[in-house]
Order: structure tokens, then C-alpha cells, then sequence
């Protein structure tokens, strides 16, 4: 026990020798009806941006794999994510990685229709973002244990941005970022799930139309008429 101990300081003292104090990973999620995220390293050490650029077990896919895999362990499998729309995550000239991809699927974002007002009140999950990746073999960042505090006890930069940060000497500074549509209101958080209302959406407002049901009576009896002049 003592032995584990020992190793852990060690490591924590070599880390904060190697890494720059201004090393940092911000996040931002953008939500719509899915979110659009992005995970920029920056200012890394050159030792180990070299070893992460020499990992053959870190690319692009890396960070959406580890959150699928960690939410199907939950059975939380209605989960769904996509390239963004840079391919290159590599920034040579400032030691920086960037990262994008979407996340979806009705364990993450879900909505429901009021019929009485057509909001529509949306349900987002964070808790995938409690994850640990290994950036190299000797060195990883543990955002279950950087990010545990719940999303309700976060800062808010605005009425619609929550804000986290964590940081501490010698390690990365980790800044999190998620960001509600701009028309969102009724903002409700408990824990780490975010709920929200919408305006009505015109497709919404035309499912509901009575003009929409008279519409289709009227193409139906103008095809009814038509087939019988043609007979």
C-alpha cells in the first residue's frame, strides 16, 4: 500500500514538473438537437505532445468511443455520435489538440411536444462527460474525478451558459463550457440532467393545424374528382 502511495506522489511531482502552468483543456457543448462538442488541449508540454502525436492508441474517435462504451456499461445504448467537421486534431506550431464530434440519441437529448403551447421541453444528460482517457502510457486525465461536481452547482457566464472549472498547481486547468440555445427558457437543472423549453417549431405548428386537416380533405376530394372525370 505504502509502495502505491509512493508511485502516485512520484508521479504527480513529475507531472508538475513537465507540465507548463498554463497547460489546459477547455469544453464546450453546443446544444441543439444534438450536441455539438469540442475538447481543445492546449499549451501541452513538447515531451508529451510528441508522445501523444506516437500513441497509436489515441485519434480522432478516441474521446466518443470511451463515452459510448462507458454509457453501454450503464445500458444506456441509445446513444449516437459523429465526426465534426475538422479531421485534423493535431496544432504543431502551439502544442494543441483539437477535437469535435457530435453526440445524440435519446439517452443523452430527448424532447416532448406541450399540445397545448407546442414547446417543446428538451432533457439533457452530462453525466458522459465522467470519463478517463490515457493520453500516453504514463500520463491521463481523469475527467470523472475533474468534473464530478453536478452541472446545478456550476456557474452561470449568462442566462442560457453554465461554466466549471477546476484547477489545480502543477496539473491541467480543465474549463467546461455548456451552452443552451439562445431562445431557451425555463432552464431547470437537478444534478447533472439540464431540462429546457423551445419555441414552437413551424413543422410543429403545422402537424397541429386545423388548416392542415382541411388542406389534405380538400387534395383528397380535388384527386376524387379528378378520377371520376377521367373515367
Amino acid at each position: 500500500m505504502r509502495k502505491i502511495v509512493l508511485v502516485n506522489l512520484a508521479t504527480i511531482l513529475i507531472l508538475s514538473v513537465i507540465l507548463p502552468v498554463n497547460a489546459s483543456i477547455t469544453t464546450k457543448v453546443t446544444v441543439d438537437n444534438s450536441l455539438a462538442i469540442t475538447y481543445d488541449f492546449q499549451n501541452i508540454d513538447p515531451i508529451i505532445y510528441d508522445q501523444i502525436k506516437a500513441n497509436p492508441q489515441f485519434n480522432i474517435s478516441t474521446i466518443p468511443q470511451i463515452i459510448i462504451k462507458n454509457l453501454e456499461e450503464k445500458n444506456q445504448k441509445l446513444v449516437r455520435w459523429g465526426f465534426g467537421s475538422e479531421t485534423n486534431i493535431y496544432d504543431d506550431a502551439n502544442l494543441a489538440l483539437h477535437i469535435s464530434f457530435f453526440l445524440g440519441g435519446s439517452d443523452i437529448i430527448s424532447f416532448k411536444v406541450n399540445k397545448t403551447t407546442l414547446k417543446r421541453t428538451y432533457q439533457v444528460s452530462t453525466e458522459w462527460r465522467k470519463f478517463q482517457i490515457d493520453l500516453t502510457g504514463n500520463f491521463s486525465v481523469d475527467f470523472a474525478q475533474r468534473l464530478a461536481k453536478p452541472v446545478e452547482e456550476w456557474q452561470k457566464t449568462n442566462a442560457t451558459t453554465f461554466y466549471y472549472e477546476n484547477k489545480q498547481t502543477g496539473m491541467l486547468d480543465v474549463f467546461f463550457y455548456l451552452i443552451l440555445p439562445a431562445s431557451a427558457s425555463s432552464i431547470q437543472v437537478q444534478g447533472d440532467t439540464v431540462t429546457f423549453d423551445m419555441p414552437p417549431l413551424l413543422e410543429d405548428q403545422l402537424l397541429n393545424s386545423p388548416f392542415l386537416i382541411l388542406g389534405v380533405i380538400a387534395v383528397a376530394l380535388v384527386i376524387v374528382l379528378l378520377y371520376r372525370k377521367a373515367r
